[in-house]
């Protein structure tokens, strides 16, 4: 037997909405904001400018199943027609939230010239992202060799999609729109489990095996032909405070891992320290000191050092 609906005056509703507007309105004066309507740049319309982009860059793997070889510039034209001119709108939101942010007078003639000028030199360095996103595929193939193919590397490895996505948001990023760009990273994040920052420098050939739990923060610099396991983390040492006692935004704080490094699972490197070209760093190992080139470092070596008094 069904039950019947219960209605509103149950749940108390109009007091209820009454006390989240109070709430709402009390956040606002704090803050000293005004809005009138949904003024930043939705999640969701960016989730599907992202996937429209992903099978623009990879039409006949992660575009539409129907699609043919024939029909490919066409899909591609249309896909990207589509995302672009809703990432233009998404620009827009938040160079005008950023003008907000900073007291500045929202000149809305302005904004849109902006907006399509980063958005076109955006759109014009697809070609080369595809360009390195193939050093990833190529990368994990090699890398792998439970691999049996780019495809299935495309279609199924974590790391691969999250690669894609971050090097959209890092793009983007760099062009002045973070808060699009961090929506871009967090998709990712929510889809794989591994979390990039979009300030994040990557090189080519850079392998994610696995990928759950890997984080990689905003001013963490990565070289060439680089290949981590599940659970690694770049991350900070300290966070400097100014006098106020606030964080300080933006510095180097993440470490440097230069070309040809290995870094195996479970462990974390933090501050702004280098990890020397041809270093192999192992599993759970905890480190907060620079290496040379070519170093070994395992977990038994790292606590011995330790323990004779070397800085760690």
């Amino acid at each position: 037997m069904s039950r019947s609906a219960p209605k509103g005056a149950q749940w108390e509703l109009a007091a209820i909405v009454a006390e989240l507007r109070d709430v709402r309105s009390r956040w606002r004066d704090r803050r000293r904001r005004d809005l009138d309507a949904h003024e930043f740049p939705s999640r969701d319309i960016v989730r599907d400018i992202i996937v429209q982009l992903r099978g623009a860059l990879f039409p006949l793997r992660l575009g539409p199943a129907d699609l043919r070889r024939d029909g490919e510039d066409f899909y591609v034209g249309r896909a990207l027609d589509a995302a672009l001119h809703e990432l233009v709108a998404q620009v827009r939101l938040e160079l005008s939230s950023q003008r907000r942010n900073e007291g500045s007078a929202v000149d809305a003639q302005a904004i849109a010239g902006q907006a399509d000028e980063i958005v076109a030199t955006f759109a014009r360095a697809l070609p080369s992202l595809r360009e390195l996103l193939d050093t990833d595929v190529e990368a994990a193939y090699r890398g792998d060799p439970a691999a049996r193919s780019v495809d299935e590397v495309l279609l199924c490895y974590p790391g691969v999609l999250a690669l894609i996505n971050h090097r959209l948001a890092h793009r983007l990023y760099a062009l002045g729109v973070p808060l699009i760009a961090r929506i871009v990273a967090e998709l990712a994040h929510s889809e794989t489990g591994i979390d990039i920052h979009p300030g994040a420098r990557i090189g080519g050939s850079f392998f994610i095996d696995h990928g759950t739990g890997v984080v990689i923060g905003e001013t963490a610099q990565i070289g060439e032909r680089v290949r981590i396991y599940q659970a690694v983390t770049l991350g900070a040492k300290r966070f400097e405070t100014g006098s106020d006692g606030a964080l300080q935004k933006g510095q180097a704080r993440h470490p440097i891992v230069e070309d040809d490094v290995v870094i195996y699972a479970g462990a974390t490197i933090l501050g702004r320290v280098t990890i020397g070209q041809g270093s192999t760093i192992g599993g759970n190992v905890w480190l907060t000191r620079s290496v040379p080139p070519g170093s070994q470092v395992t977990q038994a070596r790292s606590q011995q050092e330790s323990a004779d008094g070397a800085v760690t």
